[in-house]
């Protein structure tokens, strides 16, 4: 390669997040292994084609669970209270009580918010007839992000897909990155589960953008953004929302388990995947 010319830094292997994500569960989580560092170089490289602008003043939603009270006379001289919005200090998180998030760890607050009220609403997992609290907030300026839902890869490509160029190993591991943002995670063990965005966060943000954004797995045409900077973005509306009808989506994580004819229980296994015969 002649000199000047940058060759582009890629993925060990289409498996690269995976890898990663057990490798600072499991082993090495705060100092960082040559693959770990090769990891992470890759990821500030390839962030390069999925750098997203906001324009100041476009506008996000964040939801809370819950409300406040207001005092309100419903007969001469006597009053009763009502739920109400949560004060403005209540819709960002406040940094002294920061808890982990997906791109943020304990201790430093990060933004989380969404493009539309339904995708922000389902994020905080509300039950069916709670109240929550809406805030709808605007840009102060603008901000670059890295769009993780970007130049993804098909869900069956791991399996099917035998040649692997550079360009297809870059969408895998991406596709990877955007699923472990936008997966759920179980309340009592999220902690862990945080870990891997949690460092891929910290490694975008040192590399200067102002948030991620991924795809949220509540909601088809859901988008979401978290900020690092809590002042990049400013309330300027609260609505209170009792929750309706939550649409329940069930996506099986393993293959079926049937009883036998002889009393046992026997589990499917895919052992191939083929075009299905016309004839």
């Amino acid at each position: 390669m002649g000199a000047g010319h940058h060759r582009r830094m890629s993925f060990a292997d289409k498996d690269a997040f995976l890898t990663f994500d057990r490798s600072v569960r499991r082993a090495f989580r705060f100092a960082r292994t040559s693959e770990q560092s090769a990891f992470l170089a890759a990821l500030a490289e390839t962030s390069g084609s999925r750098i997203v602008t906001l324009k100041k003043g476009f506008g996000l939603f964040r939801a809370q669970i819950g409300h406040g009270w207001r005092e309100q006379e419903v007969a001469p001289g006597e009053y009763d209270r009502f739920p109400a919005v949560y004060p403005p200090e209540r819709m960002k998180p406040d940094p002294q009580h920061a808890s982990d998030g997906r791109a943020n760890a304990k201790g430093i607050p990060c933004l989380y918010m969404a493009t539309n009220e339904k995708t922000a609403a389902l994020e905080v997992r509300p039950l069916m007839g709670s109240l929550i609290t809406m805030g709808y907030f605007v840009l102060e300026r603008e901000v670059r992000i890295v769009d993780c839902s970007r130049k993804l890869i098909g869900n069956l490509a791991r399996i099917v897909q035998e040649h692997w160029t550079l360009e297809d190993v870059e969408k895998q591991v991406w596709t990877d990155i955007n699923d472990a943002f936008s997966v759920p995670t179980a309340r009592a063990d999220g902690d862990l589960d945080y870990v891997p965005t949690q460092i891929i966060a910290e490694t975008l943000r040192l590399c200067g953008f102002d948030g991620i954004g991924y795809k949220s797995s509540f909601e088809e045409k859901g988008f979401n953004v978290a900020l690092f900077d809590l002042d990049a973005a400013r309330l300027t509306r609260r609505d209170l929302h009792r929750v309706g009808m939550v649409d329940l989506r069930l996506d099986m994580v393993d293959n079926t388990v049937f009883l036998r004819d002889d009393g046992s229980w026997a589990q499917a296994v895919i052992t191939d995947i083929r075009p299905i015969d016309p004839s």
